[in-house]
């Protein structure tokens, strides 16, 4: 059967397509663990001129205020819908490299969008994970660090983690993770959660000189305490919730209660007419 010019077209353009998503996620990942990627990036033109230009128009900039809630950094949906976004991070390291698949299984089971901030550590560690969910469109991936510090200049630590100790390390974690997700996933973040979400104002703006916005949150669901009850969670989440919140949680721990509560919290805020979203859909705002 002859093919005609158009058809065959069609067909060359579906087949590059299939192998540039071959390629995207069949990579190896001795190649992006964290040193192996940062040393490729440091030879990389774009990548250290960027740096150079960036840590250059930042040296005069003062650290400023330190916390999860400082200029520069949003942390709620610019609306009054009764919406919700639920963000959970993936620390990485000693802070936690598992994957609670069963929470991830009922986000599935009750059609949940959520936003997973993802460290480059717990890339390292569940990297076949990290590609099964990016090809999920149920989740949105964005940046939680290079290695899971708080962005700091002066080397602040958050709940006994040291922060990123200048412009250069602060810029490296923030565009480091940025690059290696988008990398793996040929989408870049459009959102930096710094480790612990403690920031201070100078890396806030460097991020914002990235073309990233900060994202703090605006419910703590506590369930980073290690095996908070799972009513707990739940309480700090339903006597918190407002609309266009955005909700903390984690995935990294599957022996934790997040998924319990979540059980208990979704009913409930489906009840009370709330719905569920992605960040990426969405203005954000900050109370500064």
């Amino acid at each position: 059967m002859k093919i005609r010019n158009r058809e065959l077209k069609k067909l060359l353009l579906f087949v590059v397509y299939l192998f540039s998503v071959n390629q995207a996620f069949s990579q190896d990942p001795d190649m992006f663990t964290n040193a192996t990627f940062l040393k490729k990036l440091n030879k990389d033109r774009s990548f250290s001129q960027l740096k150079k230009r960036i840590v250059s128009e930042s040296k005069n900039t003062p650290a400023g205020n330190w916390g999860e809630f400082v200029k520069g950094v949003d942390e709620s949906i610019n609306t009054k819908n009764r919406i919700v976004a639920f963000t959970f991070d993936a620390c990485g390291g000693k802070h936690g490299s598992g994957c609670d698949k069963e929470l991830i299984e009922y986000l599935h089971q009750e059609k949940i969008p959520a936003t997973l901030f993802i460290s480059g550590r717990w890339i390292d560690s569940q990297f076949t994970e990290f590609l099964d969910l990016s090809r999920d469109t149920l989740f949105e991936i964005e940046n939680h660090g290079l290695n899971h510090k708080p962005c700091t200049i002066k080397g602040q630590s958050a709940y006994g983690i040291k922060g990123t100790s200048d412009l250069e390390e602060a810029f490296d974690e923030i565009e480091g993770n940025a690059r290696k997700i988008e990398a793996l996933t040929k989408r870049r973040p459009l959102y930096f959660r710094s480790a612990t979400a403690f920031i201070d104002e100078a890396s806030a703006r460097m991020a914002m000189r990235l073309g990233i916005t900060t994202v703090s949150y605006q419910v703590l669901s506590g369930d980073a305490v290690p095996f908070a009850p799972e009513s707990v969670i739940e309480q700090n989440v339903l006597n918190k919730i407002k609309p266009g919140a955005i909700v903390i949680m984690h995935f990294n721990h599957p022996e934790w209660n997040t998924k319990e509560a979540m059980v208990k919290i979704v009913p409930k805020l489906r009840k009370m007419g709330y719905s569920f979203v992605h960040l990426k859909d969405f203005k954000l705002r900050s109370r500064r």
